[in-house]
Protein backbone atom coordinates (compact mmCIF):
# COMPACT_ATOMS: atom_id res chain seq x y z
CA UNK A 1 0.00 0.00 0.00
CA UNK A 2 1.17 3.11 -0.93
CA UNK A 3 2.23 6.28 1.36
CA UNK A 4 2.84 10.03 0.22
CA UNK A 5 6.54 8.95 2.00
CA UNK A 6 7.02 6.43 -1.07
CA UNK A 7 5.51 8.80 -3.45
CA UNK A 8 8.28 11.58 -3.01
CA UNK A 9 10.95 8.19 -3.25
CA UNK A 10 9.84 7.10 -6.77
CA UNK A 11 12.28 7.22 -9.70
CA UNK A 12 12.57 7.23 -13.23
CA UNK A 13 14.00 3.91 -14.50
CA UNK A 14 15.19 3.04 -18.44
CA UNK A 15 12.20 1.12 -18.11
CA UNK A 16 8.56 2.17 -17.31
CA UNK A 17 7.14 0.26 -14.36
CA UNK A 18 4.20 0.16 -11.67
CA UNK A 19 3.88 0.73 -8.13
CA UNK A 20 0.51 -0.81 -6.69
CA UNK A 21 -1.47 0.81 -4.07
CA UNK A 22 -4.84 -0.90 -3.29
CA UNK A 23 -8.09 -2.42 -5.30
CA UNK A 24 -6.34 -2.02 -8.91
CA UNK A 25 -4.81 1.42 -8.59
CA UNK A 26 -1.12 2.10 -9.52
CA UNK A 27 1.00 4.97 -10.42
CA UNK A 28 2.54 3.96 -13.72
CA UNK A 29 6.28 5.53 -13.93
CA UNK A 30 7.38 6.22 -17.54
CA UNK A 31 11.04 7.08 -18.50
CA UNK A 32 9.75 10.34 -19.92
CA UNK A 33 9.18 10.92 -16.32
CA UNK A 34 5.58 10.81 -16.62
CA UNK A 35 4.23 9.75 -13.33
CA UNK A 36 -0.20 8.69 -13.66
CA UNK A 37 -2.44 7.51 -11.54
CA UNK A 38 -4.41 4.48 -12.90
CA UNK A 39 -7.26 1.96 -11.49
CA UNK A 40 -7.17 -1.27 -13.11
CA UNK A 41 -11.49 -2.77 -13.62
CA UNK A 42 -13.05 -6.27 -14.48
CA UNK A 43 -16.12 -4.54 -16.75
CA UNK A 44 -18.08 -7.85 -18.70
CA UNK A 45 -15.83 -10.17 -18.01
CA UNK A 46 -13.09 -8.12 -19.68
CA UNK A 47 -10.66 -5.99 -17.65
CA UNK A 48 -10.41 -2.01 -18.27
CA UNK A 49 -7.60 0.62 -17.32
CA UNK A 50 -8.78 3.96 -16.48
CA UNK A 51 -6.67 7.11 -16.51
CA UNK A 52 -7.16 8.72 -13.27
CA UNK A 53 -4.66 11.85 -13.36
CA UNK A 54 -0.71 12.17 -12.92
CA UNK A 55 0.97 13.11 -9.54
CA UNK A 56 1.45 15.35 -7.34
CA UNK A 57 -1.36 17.10 -9.27
CA UNK A 58 -3.35 14.28 -8.10
CA UNK A 59 -2.63 13.59 -5.01
CA UNK A 60 -2.89 9.82 -3.50
CA UNK A 61 -5.97 10.70 -1.75
CA UNK A 62 -7.43 12.43 -4.84
CA UNK A 63 -6.32 8.91 -6.72
CA UNK A 64 -7.84 7.16 -4.12
CA UNK A 65 -11.52 8.73 -4.12
CA UNK A 66 -11.60 8.93 -8.18
CA UNK A 67 -10.76 5.05 -8.44
CA UNK A 68 -13.09 4.36 -5.65
CA UNK A 69 -16.29 6.26 -7.64
CA UNK A 70 -14.59 4.90 -11.27
CA UNK A 71 -15.54 1.15 -9.64
CA UNK A 72 -18.97 2.35 -8.50
CA UNK A 73 -19.64 3.30 -12.11
CA UNK A 74 -18.57 0.80 -13.97
CA UNK A 75 -20.58 -1.88 -11.68
CA UNK A 76 -23.57 0.59 -12.18
CA UNK A 77 -22.73 -0.37 -16.05
CA UNK A 78 -21.18 2.69 -17.27
CA UNK A 79 -19.01 1.62 -19.75
CA UNK A 80 -15.31 2.32 -18.79
CA UNK A 81 -14.67 4.67 -21.58
CA UNK A 82 -17.54 6.68 -20.67
CA UNK A 83 -16.04 6.85 -17.16
CA UNK A 84 -12.28 8.13 -18.22
CA UNK A 85 -14.12 10.98 -20.18
CA UNK A 86 -16.33 11.98 -16.82
CA UNK A 87 -13.41 11.83 -14.51
CA UNK A 88 -10.83 13.83 -16.95
CA UNK A 89 -13.68 16.22 -17.69
CA UNK A 90 -14.05 16.46 -12.95
CA UNK A 91 -9.84 16.81 -13.07
CA UNK A 92 -10.19 19.55 -15.45
CA UNK A 93 -13.38 21.22 -14.04
CA UNK A 94 -11.49 20.96 -10.42
CA UNK A 95 -8.28 22.30 -11.48
CA UNK A 96 -9.84 25.81 -12.68
CA UNK A 97 -8.16 28.60 -10.42
CA UNK A 98 -10.46 31.72 -9.54
CA UNK A 99 -8.79 34.12 -12.22
CA UNK A 100 -9.47 31.34 -15.03
CA UNK A 101 -12.89 31.36 -13.66
CA UNK A 102 -13.05 35.34 -13.77
CA UNK A 103 -11.29 35.50 -17.10
CA UNK A 104 -13.93 33.10 -18.46
CA UNK A 105 -16.87 34.20 -16.97
CA UNK A 106 -15.70 37.94 -18.21
CA UNK A 107 -14.89 36.90 -21.67
CA UNK A 108 -18.43 34.95 -21.80
CA UNK A 109 -20.26 38.32 -20.49
CA UNK A 110 -18.13 41.25 -22.36
CA UNK A 111 -20.33 41.42 -25.50
CA UNK A 112 -23.55 41.99 -23.85
CA UNK A 113 -21.71 44.97 -22.05
CA UNK A 114 -20.43 48.40 -23.08
CA UNK A 115 -16.67 48.99 -23.51
CA UNK A 116 -16.14 51.07 -20.53
CA UNK A 117 -18.10 48.73 -18.04
CA UNK A 118 -16.34 45.58 -19.40
CA UNK A 119 -13.13 47.44 -19.03
CA UNK A 120 -14.33 48.30 -15.48
CA UNK A 121 -15.24 44.88 -14.26
CA UNK A 122 -11.73 43.57 -14.97
CA UNK A 123 -9.81 46.25 -13.94
CA UNK A 124 -11.43 45.71 -10.44
CA UNK A 125 -10.80 42.16 -10.40
CA UNK A 126 -7.16 42.54 -11.53
CA UNK A 127 -6.68 45.03 -8.81
CA UNK A 128 -8.75 43.31 -6.01
CA UNK A 129 -9.28 39.95 -6.63
CA UNK A 130 -6.70 38.40 -8.47
CA UNK A 131 -3.26 39.32 -6.26
CA UNK A 132 -5.41 37.87 -3.24
CA UNK A 133 -7.03 34.84 -4.47
CA UNK A 134 -6.72 34.45 -8.09
CA UNK A 135 -4.18 31.15 -7.45
CA UNK A 136 -6.83 29.46 -5.24
CA UNK A 137 -8.94 26.93 -7.26
CA UNK A 138 -12.71 27.84 -7.66
CA UNK A 139 -14.24 24.65 -6.59
CA UNK A 140 -12.21 25.09 -3.33
CA UNK A 141 -12.95 28.58 -2.10
CA UNK A 142 -15.28 29.45 0.92
CA UNK A 143 -17.56 32.34 2.08
CA UNK A 144 -15.60 33.13 4.78
CA UNK A 145 -12.07 33.28 2.29
CA UNK A 146 -14.37 35.68 0.48
CA UNK A 147 -16.11 37.45 3.08
CA UNK A 148 -12.33 37.99 4.31
CA UNK A 149 -11.22 39.91 1.17
CA UNK A 150 -14.30 42.23 0.86
CA UNK A 151 -13.30 43.19 3.88
CA UNK A 152 -10.02 44.30 3.17
CA UNK A 153 -11.03 46.77 0.39
CA UNK A 154 -11.66 49.09 2.24
CA UNK A 155 -14.19 51.50 0.44
CA UNK A 156 -17.38 50.04 1.36
CA UNK A 157 -19.18 50.81 -2.30
CA UNK A 158 -16.23 49.01 -3.85
CA UNK A 159 -16.62 46.32 -2.07
CA UNK A 160 -20.62 45.52 -2.50
CA UNK A 161 -19.58 45.90 -6.52
CA UNK A 162 -16.78 43.12 -6.25
CA UNK A 163 -19.67 40.86 -4.01
CA UNK A 164 -21.95 41.07 -6.56
CA UNK A 165 -19.56 40.18 -9.56
CA UNK A 166 -17.88 37.18 -7.43
CA UNK A 167 -21.68 36.19 -6.95
CA UNK A 168 -22.43 36.66 -11.05
CA UNK A 169 -19.24 34.95 -11.96
CA UNK A 170 -20.02 31.85 -8.68
CA UNK A 171 -23.71 31.17 -10.85
CA UNK A 172 -21.85 31.08 -14.18
CA UNK A 173 -19.57 28.42 -12.65
CA UNK A 174 -22.37 26.58 -10.93
CA UNK A 175 -24.41 26.80 -14.59
CA UNK A 176 -21.57 24.83 -15.79
CA UNK A 177 -20.87 22.59 -13.08
CA UNK A 178 -17.37 23.68 -12.48
CA UNK A 179 -18.59 24.12 -8.99
CA UNK A 180 -21.04 22.64 -6.82
CA UNK A 181 -22.18 26.17 -4.58
CA UNK A 182 -21.88 29.77 -4.84
CA UNK A 183 -19.92 30.38 -1.99
CA UNK A 184 -20.76 34.26 -2.92
CA UNK A 185 -24.08 33.87 -2.30
CA UNK A 186 -25.61 36.62 0.32
CA UNK A 187 -22.07 38.18 0.85
CA UNK A 188 -23.53 41.71 0.23
CA UNK A 189 -25.75 41.75 3.03
CA UNK A 190 -22.94 41.18 5.22
CA UNK A 191 -21.06 44.00 4.00
CA UNK A 192 -21.26 47.49 5.44
CA UNK A 193 -23.39 49.80 3.23
CA UNK A 194 -20.93 52.91 3.83
CA UNK A 195 -23.09 55.09 5.37
CA UNK A 196 -25.70 57.98 3.82
CA UNK A 197 -24.79 58.80 0.13
CA UNK A 198 -23.22 62.38 0.38
CA UNK A 199 -23.22 65.37 -2.43
CA UNK A 200 -20.22 64.98 -4.46
CA UNK A 201 -17.92 67.89 -3.75
CA UNK A 202 -18.13 70.35 -6.72
CA UNK A 203 -16.81 74.17 -7.13
CA UNK A 204 -19.64 76.64 -7.40
CA UNK A 205 -17.16 79.60 -7.73
CA UNK A 206 -16.37 80.10 -11.35
CA UNK A 207 -13.41 81.37 -10.66
CA UNK A 208 -12.40 78.64 -9.03
CA UNK A 209 -13.48 76.46 -11.29
CA UNK A 210 -11.25 77.81 -14.14
CA UNK A 211 -8.49 77.66 -12.11
CA UNK A 212 -9.51 73.98 -11.32
CA UNK A 213 -8.97 73.46 -15.57
CA UNK A 214 -5.78 75.85 -15.67
CA UNK A 215 -4.30 73.79 -13.37
CA UNK A 216 -5.28 70.41 -15.20
CA UNK A 217 -4.03 71.54 -18.13
CA UNK A 218 -0.08 72.34 -16.86
CA UNK A 219 -0.39 69.41 -15.14
CA UNK A 220 2.37 66.47 -16.33
CA UNK A 221 -0.35 63.83 -17.37
CA UNK A 222 -1.35 61.91 -20.44
CA UNK A 223 -3.23 64.10 -22.93
CA UNK A 224 -6.06 61.83 -22.91
CA UNK A 225 -7.02 62.54 -19.53
CA UNK A 226 -6.10 66.34 -19.67
CA UNK A 227 -8.34 66.26 -23.02
CA UNK A 228 -10.85 64.51 -21.23
CA UNK A 229 -11.24 66.22 -18.17
CA UNK A 230 -12.07 69.37 -20.27
CA UNK A 231 -14.38 67.60 -22.37
CA UNK A 232 -15.77 66.77 -19.38
CA UNK A 233 -16.28 70.40 -17.57
CA UNK A 234 -17.41 71.03 -21.36
CA UNK A 235 -20.08 69.01 -21.87
CA UNK A 236 -21.46 68.78 -17.95
CA UNK A 237 -21.87 64.65 -18.64
CA UNK A 238 -21.32 61.86 -16.28
CA UNK A 239 -17.87 60.72 -16.48
CA UNK A 240 -18.69 57.04 -17.64
CA UNK A 241 -20.46 58.78 -20.68
CA UNK A 242 -16.72 60.43 -21.36
CA UNK A 243 -14.70 56.94 -21.11
CA UNK A 244 -17.09 55.27 -22.97
CA UNK A 245 -17.24 58.19 -25.71
CA UNK A 246 -16.60 56.89 -29.16
CA UNK A 247 -15.78 59.15 -33.04
CA UNK A 248 -19.10 57.40 -34.36
CA UNK A 249 -21.14 58.99 -31.81
CA UNK A 250 -20.43 62.66 -32.69
CA UNK A 251 -21.98 64.50 -35.82
CA UNK A 252 -21.83 67.70 -37.25
CA UNK A 253 -17.80 67.99 -37.55
CA UNK A 254 -15.95 67.84 -40.58
CA UNK A 255 -12.53 66.21 -39.92
CA UNK A 256 -10.63 66.57 -42.85
CA UNK A 257 -10.75 70.68 -42.08
CA UNK A 258 -10.55 73.05 -39.42
CA UNK A 259 -13.73 74.97 -40.56
CA UNK A 260 -16.28 75.59 -37.69
CA UNK A 261 -18.97 73.26 -36.77
CA UNK A 262 -21.88 75.11 -35.40
CA UNK A 263 -24.57 72.28 -35.39
CA UNK A 264 -22.21 69.54 -33.63
CA UNK A 265 -23.75 67.25 -31.61
CA UNK A 266 -22.71 64.66 -29.75
CA UNK A 267 -25.12 61.25 -29.17
CA UNK A 268 -24.73 59.27 -26.17
CA UNK A 269 -26.33 55.91 -27.01
CA UNK A 270 -29.03 55.91 -24.12
CA UNK A 271 -27.09 52.08 -23.29
CA UNK A 272 -24.82 54.14 -21.54
CA UNK A 273 -26.92 56.19 -19.85
CA UNK A 274 -28.14 56.37 -16.29
CA UNK A 275 -31.75 55.01 -16.82
CA UNK A 276 -34.15 52.36 -16.30
CA UNK A 277 -32.51 49.20 -18.15
CA UNK A 278 -35.73 49.21 -20.32
CA UNK A 279 -35.06 52.71 -21.44
CA UNK A 280 -31.48 51.75 -22.59
CA UNK A 281 -32.86 49.47 -25.19
CA UNK A 282 -34.91 52.44 -26.89
CA UNK A 283 -32.59 54.77 -28.95
CA UNK A 284 -35.48 57.23 -28.64
CA UNK A 285 -33.83 57.73 -25.21
CA UNK A 286 -30.03 58.87 -26.48
CA UNK A 287 -28.79 61.85 -24.68
CA UNK A 288 -27.82 64.42 -27.32
CA UNK A 289 -25.54 67.06 -25.98
CA UNK A 290 -24.59 70.12 -28.07
CA UNK A 291 -21.14 70.69 -28.96
CA UNK A 292 -19.46 74.24 -27.93
CA UNK A 293 -16.65 75.36 -30.46
CA UNK A 294 -14.65 74.68 -27.16
CA UNK A 295 -15.49 71.22 -27.02
CA UNK A 296 -15.21 70.60 -30.88
CA UNK A 297 -11.63 72.04 -30.51
CA UNK A 298 -11.04 69.58 -27.58
CA UNK A 299 -11.97 66.80 -29.99
CA UNK A 300 -9.86 67.87 -32.93
CA UNK A 301 -6.72 68.31 -30.88
CA UNK A 302 -7.27 64.38 -29.13
CA UNK A 303 -7.81 62.84 -32.78
CA UNK A 304 -4.49 64.41 -33.47
CA UNK A 305 -2.86 62.44 -30.85
CA UNK A 306 -5.70 59.67 -31.11
CA UNK A 307 -3.95 56.96 -32.90
CA UNK A 308 -7.09 55.40 -34.56
CA UNK A 309 -9.03 53.86 -32.12
CA UNK A 310 -12.73 53.89 -31.94
CA UNK A 311 -12.73 55.04 -28.43
CA UNK A 312 -12.04 58.87 -28.13
CA UNK A 313 -10.35 59.44 -25.01
CA UNK A 314 -8.23 55.93 -24.57
CA UNK A 315 -4.61 54.95 -23.60
CA UNK A 316 -3.49 52.36 -25.81
CA UNK A 317 -6.94 51.28 -26.86
CA UNK A 318 -8.74 51.13 -23.82
CA UNK A 319 -10.54 53.56 -21.67
CA UNK A 320 -9.13 56.18 -19.25
CA UNK A 321 -9.03 54.95 -15.80
CA UNK A 322 -12.28 55.44 -13.58
CA UNK A 323 -10.36 57.43 -11.44
CA UNK A 324 -7.42 59.14 -13.91
CA UNK A 325 -9.60 62.23 -13.50
CA UNK A 326 -10.34 62.47 -10.06
CA UNK A 327 -6.64 61.58 -9.49
CA UNK A 328 -5.53 64.74 -11.47
CA UNK A 329 -7.82 67.09 -9.36
CA UNK A 330 -6.16 65.59 -6.28
CA UNK A 331 -2.67 66.40 -7.51
CA UNK A 332 -3.75 69.92 -8.47
CA UNK A 333 -5.12 70.74 -4.87
CA UNK A 334 -8.71 70.29 -5.22
CA UNK A 335 -8.99 66.47 -3.33
CA UNK A 336 -12.15 66.89 -0.91
CA UNK A 337 -13.20 69.73 -2.91
CA UNK A 338 -14.22 68.92 -6.62
CA UNK A 339 -14.75 65.66 -8.37
CA UNK A 340 -15.32 65.08 -11.69
CA UNK A 341 -19.21 64.54 -11.07
CA UNK A 342 -18.86 67.66 -9.83
CA UNK A 343 -18.88 69.45 -13.04
CA UNK A 344 -22.52 68.72 -13.47
CA UNK A 345 -22.93 71.14 -10.43
CA UNK A 346 -21.11 73.67 -11.81
CA UNK A 347 -22.76 73.91 -14.54
CA UNK A 348 -26.67 73.81 -13.29
CA UNK A 349 -25.62 76.27 -10.68
CA UNK A 350 -23.44 78.97 -12.44
CA UNK A 351 -26.65 77.88 -15.42
CA UNK A 352 -29.31 78.84 -13.31
CA UNK A 353 -28.18 81.89 -11.48
CA UNK A 354 -27.67 83.48 -14.47
CA UNK A 355 -30.29 81.92 -16.51
CA UNK A 356 -33.27 80.95 -14.41
CA UNK A 357 -36.04 81.56 -17.32
CA UNK A 358 -33.60 78.30 -18.67
CA UNK A 359 -34.11 75.69 -16.10
CA UNK A 360 -36.06 73.36 -18.20
CA UNK A 361 -33.69 73.61 -20.52
CA UNK A 362 -30.68 73.21 -18.39
CA UNK A 363 -32.36 70.23 -17.05
CA UNK A 364 -32.77 68.43 -20.14
CA UNK A 365 -29.10 69.21 -21.06
CA UNK A 366 -27.90 67.07 -17.43
CA UNK A 367 -30.42 64.38 -18.85
CA UNK A 368 -32.64 65.11 -15.80
CA UNK A 369 -35.77 62.69 -16.08
CA UNK A 370 -38.73 64.75 -15.70
CA UNK A 371 -40.83 64.20 -11.96
CA UNK A 372 -44.18 63.82 -13.35
CA UNK A 373 -44.67 61.06 -15.26
CA UNK A 374 -47.78 62.51 -17.39
CA UNK A 375 -45.10 65.13 -18.47
CA UNK A 376 -42.24 62.91 -18.99
CA UNK A 377 -44.82 60.78 -21.43
CA UNK A 378 -45.95 63.79 -23.55
CA UNK A 379 -43.42 66.15 -23.67
CA UNK A 380 -40.94 65.38 -25.34
CA UNK A 381 -39.47 68.67 -26.16
CA UNK A 382 -35.48 68.83 -26.60
CA UNK A 383 -35.45 72.76 -25.86
CA UNK A 384 -32.02 71.87 -28.61
CA UNK A 385 -32.05 75.52 -29.92
CA UNK A 386 -31.76 76.52 -26.28
CA UNK A 387 -29.56 74.25 -25.10
CA UNK A 388 -27.01 74.97 -27.53
CA UNK A 389 -27.25 78.49 -26.65
CA UNK A 390 -26.60 77.73 -22.71
CA UNK A 391 -23.65 75.06 -24.32
CA UNK A 392 -22.12 78.17 -25.82
CA UNK A 393 -22.45 80.33 -22.97
CA UNK A 394 -21.17 77.88 -20.51
CA UNK A 395 -18.01 77.55 -22.52
CA UNK A 396 -17.52 81.29 -22.50
CA UNK A 397 -17.98 81.44 -18.74
CA UNK A 398 -15.33 78.29 -17.77
CA UNK A 399 -12.98 80.44 -20.14
CA UNK A 400 -13.26 83.81 -18.39
CA UNK A 401 -15.12 85.52 -21.64
CA UNK A 402 -17.59 87.67 -20.30
CA UNK A 403 -19.76 87.30 -23.74
CA UNK A 404 -23.03 86.44 -23.67
CA UNK A 405 -24.31 86.04 -26.94
CA UNK A 406 -28.04 86.91 -28.47
CA UNK A 407 -30.50 84.74 -26.57
CA UNK A 408 -32.51 82.78 -29.05
CA UNK A 409 -36.76 83.41 -28.49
Amino acid sequence: MLSNAALQRVRVKPRAYKIWDTSGLHLFVAPSGLRAWRVRIRADRREAVISLGQWPNTTLDQAREAASLARALVNRGTPPKAVAAKLAQDRERSSITIEQLAREWHADRRDRWVTVHAADVLASLERHVFPAIGDELAAAITARQLLRLLDGIGAAQTARRIAQRLSAMFRFALARSIVEANPAAGLVGELATGGPVQRQPALVDLGEARALLDAADRARVAPAIRLASRFLALTAVRLAAVRGARWDEVEGVDWSTDAAAPAALWRVPAARMKMAAAKKLDAENDHLVPLSAAAVSVLREMRAIGGGADLIFHRAGRPIGEGAIGALYNRCGYEGRHVPHGWRATFATALNESYPEDRLAIDRALAHVQAGKVEAAYNRSQHMTRRRWLFDRWAEMIAGDASTGDRPE
